[in-house]
């Protein structure tokens, strides 16, 4: 079979290591031939690609972000976008489609299985929100990264008596915010499953002043709605599905938290740090994991189906579900982060 490949949204470590796996079985289990295109749909739509074989993706799976780019294109908003998606696909004599992304490129995936496309999928996600699958690679590597940095966060919060907010990636589900925060020892963790108390917030900080420990540590993930504030917007622009750019929240949180306590605070945004560098050794296996299967699913013709991990297994659900809702944090990881903080 032909094959392509490609990667859209935002980047994401093991991304590569999906691309080596599926294309080193497809090629030494089933002789397929490959082919990448370039910054995701829009590599697509501009007939855009480049050979994948062995030799050009050896050692891939070491290495972070995408080595075909991507993009935030969605064609189901182009005029003429699906029919262009199928004159493109003709003409390179492409069998089949894996397309590796989050909900937002898994709905355009959908959309072209059901319009005759032979299309899977790959999740991809930091955020770890995609339905049906107990984690997405990529997750392992930025709780890793926002561990660390908090860990440094607290010895210069401390040394200076001060209050310093961490905000973190996570839109609509808390799954950084909440594995970084309760790693790192955080005094305080927001989800966006929960708005803001502010005042608790201020009352657990006010604690650890009033027991010895002179700074604060809090961790909010950037889709946190603060009654006070709204949900942050970084910008009033939104991408090709409608999402505005997040950020700022965890610079409103601190400047609410210093007028509502006198503790000096500041905030510091990791943002696209979470997403970039190597991938841990975790998403390196997983990745490759999720490549496998992704070409045993083409080969079993699983059209509109997208691999996930359930338990130790990585199987399949129709794209349909896996983008029918997010997967957020319950009530079981709240407890969590309630039975750690201080009870005041």
């Amino acid at each position: 079979m032909r094959v392509a490949l490609l990667t859209g949204g935002g980047d994401c470590p093991g991304l590569n290591a999906v691309i080596y796996a599926a294309v080193r079985k497809g090629i030494q289990t089933y002789g397929d031939e490959f082919i990448g295109f370039l910054n995701g749909w829009r590599g697509v739509l501009d007939n855009n690609f480049i050979p994948l074989t062995l030799e050009n993706t050896d050692g891939i799976q070491l290495k972070g972000g995408t080595i075909l780019h991507s993009s935030r294109t969605n064609v189901k908003k182009i005029p003429g976008g699906i029919d262009k998606v199928q004159e493109v696909l003709k003409l390179n004599k492409i069998d089949a489609l894996i397309a590796l992304g989050g909900d937002d490129t898994q709905s355009v995936t959908l959309f072209l299985a059901d319009n005759g496309i032979n299309a899977v999928g790959v999740p991809k996600t930091i955020d770890n929100d995609i339905n049906g699958t107990d984690q997405t690679f990529g997750f392992d590597t930025a709780v890793m990264i926002a561990t660390e940095a908090i860990d440094r966060i607290h010895t210069t919060a401390d040394s200076h008596n001060r209050v310093i907010v961490v905000e973190v990636m996570g839109r609509d589900a808390g799954w950084i915010a909440y594995a970084s925060g309760v790693a790192a020892g955080a005094h305080v963790v927001l989800v966006p499953e929960k708005e803001i108390d502010i005042d608790h917030v201020c009352a657990l900080l006010k604690y650890n002043y009033d027991h010895g420990k002179h700074y604060g540590v809090v961790v909010v993930a950037e889709g946190c709605h603060l009654p006070e504030v709204g949900q942050v917007i970084g910008s009033k622009e939104v991408d090709s599905f409608g999402h505005a750019r997040l950020s700022g929240i965890g610079e409103a949180l601190a400047s609410l938290i210093e007028k509502k306590t006198g503790f000096e605070t500041r905030s510091v945004n990791l943002g696209h740090t979470q997403r970039g560098g190597v991938p841990t050794a975790y998403d390196r296996v997983l990745g490759q994991r999720y490549g496998l299967h992704a070409i045993d699913m083409v080969h079993d013709k699983k059209w509109g189906r997208i691999a996930v991990l359930k338990g130790l297994d990585v199987t399949d659900i129709t794209i349909k579900e896996a983008i029918a809702t997010n997967r957020r944090l319950d009530q079981r990881f709240f407890d969590v982060i309630r039975n750690l903080e201080a009870k005041v």
